[in-house]
């Protein structure tokens, strides 16, 4: 599933989790656009059924198999991808997962498994990159959330790890300021999309309770995947998606105890992104 000569003439967007939720949406997304996509997800058969479609559209289409807690892993999918589509104009480091219980009651390690996808998962897979993403004065498109900018109870490994995300990609951004590489953090809320059904539980095993959204009418993945799009286009540094995440990334900051009391009564016990 794969091109027999690498594509010169397409924008190459590589894209972590892809075998579903915001992931699926944004590969279908950019390949709408044209774009030559790679598709990492460690669920290789699932990502095989994402990348099907998208092949039929006569677009070039890479699936590959990637655990991104594995430095080995994403080196070997980003030379896979630049042997085969040439090169990289864009990484999306979407890969991520989410756990539920208050801290006294989980385990250290559950919040080291969360770090090492949603952080690790992300430092590797551009460590891989980007040497390619300079060549070509890329842009590298970081799935945060809005717990990256707001506290989130009962998640806090998960809020730990995308609020680490911001560090790293906004400081990654300074360093590269006259290399032309751009960095986009995207801060959904509610999106629908499975991730809360596979919530790890305090100790490290699925959450029986799962974390789901207390909103009546999340956003869809496909929105998202659209306004990412358009923010990438503009050359955004921070897209905030949808309004409620633009009023959550305010609230926080101007009214701080008002949010946590909002964000207690409102998410505990459910999920973001």
């Amino acid at each position: 599933m794969a091109p027999e000569t690498p594509t010169t003439d397409r924008k190459v967007v590589v894209i972590t989790g892809a075998a579903g939720g915001i992931g699926t949406a944004l590969a279908q997304r950019f390949a709408r656009e044209g774009a030559a996509v790679a598709l990492l997800d460690r669920d290789e058969e699932s990502t095989r059924q994402v990348a099907k479609p998208i092949e039929a559209t006569g677009v070039p289409v890479l699936a590959l198999r990637c655990d991104v807690t594995s430095q080995a892993d994403c080196t070997a999918a980003i030379e896979r991808v630049i042997e085969v589509l040439g090169g990289i104009d864009v990484l999306v480091n979407n890969a991520g997962i989410t756990h539920l219980g208050a801290f006294h009651e989980t385990d250290v390690d559950v919040l080291r498994r969360v770090m090492d996808v949603n952080f690790f998962g992300a430092v590797h897979c551009t460590k891989a990159a980007l040497a390619a993403l300079l060549e070509r004065r890329g842009q590298v498109i970081v799935t945060s959330s809005v717990a990256g900018i707001a506290p989130l109870a009962t998640r806090t490994g998960y809020s730990a790890s995308k609020y680490a995300l911001h560090g790293f990609f906004d400081s990654l951004r300074a360093e590269h300021r006259d290399d032309g590489l751009r960095v986009l953090l995207v801060c959904p809320s509610f999106i629908d999309t499975p991730i809360g059904d596979h919530a790890l539980g305090p100790h490290g095993d699925q959450s029986p309770a799962g974390a789901r959204s207390g909103v009546r009418r999340p956003a869809s993945p496909q929105a998202l995947a659209d306004a990412v799009v358009r923010a990438a286009e503009r050359n955004k540094r921070l897209l905030l998606f949808p309004r409620e995440a633009v009023l959550s990334y305010w609230v926080a900051r101007l009214v701080p105890r008002l949010y946590e009391r909002l964000m207690i009564r409102r998410t505990l016990g459910s999920s973001t992104r």
